[in-house]
């Protein structure tokens, strides 16, 4: 490339580095005099040897204009208060020949700085205006089609692009487990919302690649290939050398991933439209034809900072940003552009500032739309609760020949079985569930032939064969992202995590990507699953912290996030019916709890009585989101709200609280966890004369907390209560788990402290 004229690099360091990058393109323009070739026909390359033609450099330019000067506009009209967010593409618009070479139908996972590729997906499709819809999103107007306000994002339903936010890394399983779903739906017979040989596309920074995220997805990726099954992804990692001040290591990409195994490798020069787009297309045409994890790095550069506050004058030296700055694409275009004849100087100065206007107009005119003014405009998409929908969903039963088949006759039906424990019934639930879902899908770590660690899953592998009950590799993270890339393709996952301490691994999964996609895409893209995990604590004879976890906070803390907790087995098979409902029906992210120490449970006060198994509710009956059980809804001396272990505890305990006072105990179950039913809750304490809280999580931030915030803002804080709850400590081994977890004797001894 022409080197910069003196002029430019003689700028004083104290300068806008936004506006030094503008005047720049201008004067790099202004100033060229080249060679100028004859200008190529549509079809013809656009330089001699180049496999980019003239119709294509010119639609890539236009791209590559508009994010340019969208991120020029932010810079300028973020101190106006019109727009509010400046991390900025300008550098990475070689991006836009990635959208150009792939389909508008292959899903798309994008880095933040994807303006290129945006501003170019957005010509697959007749009547969409790249320039207005992002700058509703910089603007955070509720107009914004990606949004509807709530962050800047890169996004559109129509095109394909699922939000991501400022995504480190974080987006690379679910695009990984997206590309396994494509391929997964034939082996089912599930009919994909995209053509079959589609790809996932993920784009990253160079930094996010080091991130552990990252490298689980590439780990799961090629652990994938190497078994020989398809997962059509392309990671993308364009390359820039930092992330925000910390510097990549001279070809540390090139050398970290060029001979992993498994993992194709492609490199491409994202600063030369002429150079790179050949590369770019060996890579998307290896991916989409071979169906492999391919890697594609891209190389690129960062001009103007990483965003709008970052002053890069005061950590690099002047001679560094003028080096960089030599390097902007957009110059290399601009030369393009001009030595191939399709341009001249005046044509593309003409072009660069009519782009300019354009981007500006529509940024005036997106801040004066209205943007969120409510807290139920904010709220909408989040959790999205539609009772009547859901209810005949959850007690729909049209599937009777196919329940027949998988439980192997009418005789067999579960519901025709003696009273069973939790254990049992919650895989009859499975079974139940899945025949009625033939989208659905179990996976984990040891779900299939052995049947999970409890044998909770045993038999599903049998009946549903490895299409829809599989094991993965021991990674948290990747069943999460699995679970994703399902979700996006129309299925119903449901992902076991083997204990509930093994999810703090992969809670962001959960936490920053499933359960905030609809409300960034403003419930136009939704995560529906089901994740089953074994969970709580008292589990005797194979204890220690990792197997006896009570931390349910890191769940209850995620917003829309639906929390079952069944203490019995019968709950526990209408709890799922209605927790699939939820998902298929309003597309939320469901966690459902399955107490450990009670699986195998069967006797409640004495050993054979037999009185914590249940007979299996018939196809038809579901429970209510909320809706708690009530065991003596007339006792009113004591009520205690609990729930998964703490119900049978409560319920033997009420009988020595009866002998020593006389008094009779009502235990409230409140089955789920997540939203609390605070309502519910009021009501159960409305004529209560004592109050007790038996909760088995840890004292700061347990379940327990939030029920008594429920009783003394409905009114009844002055009712005598106490509260039961776990120890804030890890849980040791063996018997000393039971120093730190409520007990019945505590419970006894907590009622005797309101006698």
């Amino acid at each position: 490339m022409t080197a910069l004229p003196f002029s430019l690099n003689a700028r004083h360091k104290g300068f806008n580095r936004a506006e030094i990058v503008d005047q720049n393109f201008i004067e790099f323009v202004q100033l060229w005099q080249g060679q100028v070739h004859a200008a190529p026909s549509d079809g013809e390359p656009v330089l001699p040897g180049s496999a980019l033609d003239a119709q294509g450099f010119r639609d890539l330019l236009g791209s590559q204009l508009i994010s340019r000067h969208l991120d020029l506009m932010a810079r300028v009209l973020r101190v106006q208060n019109k727009v509010f967010y400046t991390i900025g593409s300008s550098g990475h618009e070689g991006n836009a020949m990635v959208a150009r070479l792939t389909r508008h139908t292959d899903p798309a996972f994008l880095h933040y700085r994807s303006g290129g590729f945006m501003a170019e997906r957005f010509r697959k499709l007749p009547g969409m205006d790249p320039v207005m819809d992002s700058a509703l999103s910089f603007a955070a107007s509720m107009d914004d089609p990606a949004s509807g306000g709530r962050h800047k994002v890169w996004g559109s339903k129509p095109l394909w692009v699922l939000p991501q936010t400022s995504t480190i890394a974080s987006h690379l399983p679910k695009a990984f487990g997206t590309a396994v779903a494509i391929e997964q739906a034939r082996r089912i017979g599930h009919t994909l919302p995209v053509p079959q040989d589609s790809i996932a596309i993920c784009s990253f920074g160079d930094a996010s690649s080091n991130h552990a995220t990252a490298q689980t997805a590439f780990n799961a990726a090629g652990w994938t290939a190497y078994q020989k099954l398809p997962a059509p992804v392309l990671f993308v990692c364009e390359d820039n050398g930092i992330g925000i001040s910390v510097k990549t290591p001279s070809g540390w990409i090139a050398n970290n991933f060029r001979q992993r195994p498994d993992l194709d490798y492609f490199y491409a020069d994202g600063l030369d439209l002429a150079e790179g787009y050949g590369q770019v297309r060996a890579a998307v045409e290896h991916c989409r034809r071979t169906r492999r994890p391919t890697f594609l790095h891209l190389r690129t550069t960062r001009v103007m900072g990483h965003a709008g506050t970052d002053f890069e004058i005061e950590w690099r030296s002047v001679e560094e940003l003028f080096a960089l700055e030599a390097t902007d694409p957009l110059l290399r275009s601009a030369e393009i552009a001009l030595a191939s004849g399709l341009y001249t100087r005046e044509a593309l100065l003409a072009l660069y500032e009519a782009t300019r206007k354009q981007c500006f107009a529509a940024a005036e005119d997106a801040d004066r739309r209205p943007r969120l003014g409510t807290l139920a405009e904010v709220m909408k998409p989040l959790a999205p609760y539609t009772p009547a929908a859901v209810k005949a969903e959850a007690e729909r039963a049209d599937y009777a020949a196919r329940r027949a088949e998988v439980f192997g006759g009418e005789e067999k039906l579960p519901e025709k079985q003696p009273p069973r424990h939790l254990a049992i019934q919650i895989g009859q639930a499975l079974h139940d569930v899945m025949a009625k879902y033939p989208e659905s899908l179990l996976f984990g770590e040891d779900v299939a032939l052995k049947g999970g660690v409890y044998t909770v899953t045993k038999g599903l592998f049998k009946t549903f064969k490895g299409n829809r009950v599989f094991n993965t590799l021991l990674d948290e993270t990747v069943i999460l992202g699995l679970a994703q890339g399902y979700a996006n393709m129309g299925m119903l996952p449901l992902p076991e995590i083997q204990y509930l301490a093994y999810f703090h691994n992969a809670c962001d999964q959960i936490r920053g990507e499933a359960c905030s996609l609809q409300f960034f895409s403003n419930d136009q893209y939704r995560n529906p699953l089901v994740m089953r995990v074994a969970s709580l604590g008292y589990q005797k004879g194979f204890g220690g912290h990792f197997h006896n976890d009570n931390s349910i906070t890191a769940l209850r803390d995620i917003p829309g996030l639906v929390v079952g907790c069944p203490s019995r087995g019968d709950d526990a098979a209408a709890m799922l019916r209605t927790l699939m409902a939820l998902a298929k029906v309003d597309g939320r992210v469901c966690a459902f709890l399955e107490p450990i120490a009670l699986y195998m449970t069967k006797d409640l006060y004495e050993a054979g009585d037999g009185l914590w198994q249940y007979a299996y509710p018939a196809p038809g009956e579901a429970l209510t989101l909320g809706e708690g059980r009530v065991y003596a809804q007339d006792a009113d001396d004591l009520v205690v709200f609990t729930f998964g272990n703490g119900v049978p505890m409560a319920l033997r305990a009420a009988r020595e609280i009866e002998k020593q006072h006389g008094w009779r105990t009502r235990v409230v179950d409140l089955r789920w966890l997540a939203p609390l039913n605070d309502a519910f809750i009021v009501e159960q304490a409305r004529s209560a004369r004592r109050i007790l809280v038996l909760d088995e999580g840890r004292r700061s931030a347990g379940v327990g907390e939030g029920i008594i915030t429920a009783i003394v803002e409905g009114g009844y804080g002055a009712t005598p209560l106490q509260r039961v709850v776990g120890v804030d400590t890890y849980t040791p081994l063996a018997g000393a788990a039971l120093l730190v977890l409520p007990g019945e004797v505590d419970i006894v001894a907590a009622a005797g402290r309101m006698a």
